[in-house]
């Protein structure tokens, strides 16, 4: 069909080219459409499901965990949206490494977020179709599958799509969060529901203080939070595509703050004053739990449609950062050059449908072990997305040092307090990473590193000797 033939205009003619003018992409998302990209982007499913093990392990002060996380995120964001007006590219970050890092950090960056996206995209379908179960007696599989069909299709038509699907998806989490903030308020202060008579403020250091299981307990769940904030940064991928990134972009990167403030620390000081924490349990969703304590039976049916539609915003946005990814990646000779094949949409069709075929894999996967295939392909998702912050970090610390030299452009949008804002989150990442090594849960997520680490490694000495161009430092235009 018209929407899926392929422009060669945008395809062999720019594989030379790795400029943000000259990428080809429509700019088909508008302020609204990045605004809830960059607010959905910070809540998924660690929130409304993987809070229930966080605060089982530290109580009330998981609380204080977020808000100092918040801020190490918010630095980062701050990080990237200097390096957005610098020179805002749908390669953003792997761009980034590539120009103030090196060709092989770029190499490294490309292919480890592509890697993080694709293997996020299963993680997610098979999550999606796991919730599906809760209505309909319906094989993993087949769930997985139409999921898969239906998100690949949407991607294909137009990125105007994309971000029309995103901005529902956020907004129905949003509502969600507003809508439960609400209601506790309600039960705290007119004491309505079976949970009027006890809610309480005093809970959150009532129950064995707001440390009940010492500071320690509390730093250990600093790698459940970080992992919460994984993907905050796909606003950087759509910098490309943004109808006017120097201005959309600012406001939504200086949202962070409260967006965080409100539907990851609100949230929970509303929940936590209203369940006591000792409640809660992994597995269990902190908004089930809330709405059992209050005494209404469609809290379940309510939370398993939102993190449904969590679940299907994260493989969304997996099917569209991939294809930018690959081609990124093609454009500066450091995959294969049909991955810059655009379509008439601006779409990067071959990229897509790569990614899309693998993620098809959480299908087979669904089919052959519908009770565990989650926890198969999970592990690599959390240090996989931590090395793309730590790049954008060190990206930006270059790139300061080379502004500030007059070498390059200074950035319209500069990171406050940096470098050492940048510096304090980069040293904030690194120690979550040895916690992973400590904590024998989280250890798995660092077992395929070294592996992904050679093979990246011997693709690039191949590629190196076959094509000297990829491993060449460009001029980039600006």
């Amino acid at each position: 069909m018209a929407s899926v033939q392929v422009d060669n205009k945008h395809g062999d003619d720019a594989a030379g080219t790795a400029s943000g003018e000259g990428e080809g992409y429509q700019r088909g998302l508008g302020a609204r459409q990045i605004q809830m990209i960059a607010i959905g982007g910070a809540i998924g499913t660690g929130l409304f499901l993987g809070a229930g093990k966080a605060i089982s392990k530290a109580g009330p002060s998981l609380i204080l965990a977020y808000a100092v996380a918040g801020l190490v995120i918010f630095f980062i964001m701050r990080a990237l949206g200097e390096l957005l007006m610098y020179r805002p590219v749908s390669g953003s970050f792997s761009e980034y490494a590539r120009e103030f890092v090196g060709p092989f950090a770029g190499f490294v960056t490309g292919w480890t977020y592509w890697l993080f996206w694709v293997v996020t995209g299963i993680t997610e379908v098979t999550a999606a179709a796991t919730y599906m179960t809760y209505w309909w007696n319906i094989p993993q599989w087949v769930s997985a599958l139409v999921f898969t069909i239906i998100l690949y299709g949407a991607n294909l038509i137009s990125v105007k799509l994309f971000g029309e699907l995103e901005f529902w998806f956020s907004m129905v989490k949003v509502t969600a969060i507003v809508g439960m903030i609400l209601i506790c308020a309600g039960i705290l202060t007119i004491g309505f529901s079976d949970a009027g008579d006890t809610a309480s403020m005093t809970m959150l250091w009532s129950e064995g203080g707001f440390f009940p299981k010492g500071i320690g307990g509390t730093v250990m769940t600093l790698q459940i939070v970080m992992f919460a904030f994984l993907a905050v940064e796909l606003v950087g991928v759509t910098a490309g595509e943004s109808k006017d990134p120097k201005t959309t972009l600012p406001k939504a990167i200086n949202t962070v703050p409260w967006r965080i403030a409100v539907f990851y620390v609100g949230a929970l000081i509303m929940i936590l004053s209203v369940v006591p924490w000792t409640h809660f349990r992994p597995g269990l969703s902190p908004f089930v739990a809330a709405f059992e304590q209050m005494g209404l039976g469609v809290g379940a049916a309510v939370v398993n449609f939102v993190v449904l539609t969590a679940a299907l915003s994260s493989c969304n946005s997996g099917m569209y950062s991939t294809g930018r990814m690959l081609r990124d990646l093609a454009l500066n000779s450091q995959g294969p050059k049909v991955f810059t094949k655009l379509t008439r949409t601006g779409t990067p069709l071959v990229g897509t449908t790569f990614s899309a075929a693998l993620m098809l894999v959480g299908v087979w996967i669904n089919y052959q072990w519908p009770g565990d295939a989650f926890d198969k392909v999970v592990s690599f998702a959390t240090i996989s997305g931590m090395w793309a912050w730590i790049m954008i970090l060190v990206s930006q610390l270059r790139y300061r040092a080379k502004a500030d030299r007059g070498e390059v452009p200074q950035s319209t949008f500069k990171a406050p307090g940096a470098p050492y804002t940048s510096w304090f989150a980069l040293l904030f990442i690194l120690g979550v990473i040895v916690m992973m090594g400590v904590d024998a849960e989280a250890r798995v997520s660092l077992y395929c590193a070294p592996l992904w680490a050679l093979i990246l490694g011997v693709s690039y000495l191949v590629l190196k000797r076959r094509n000297p161009e990829a491993a060449a430092f460009k001029r980039f235009k600006r």
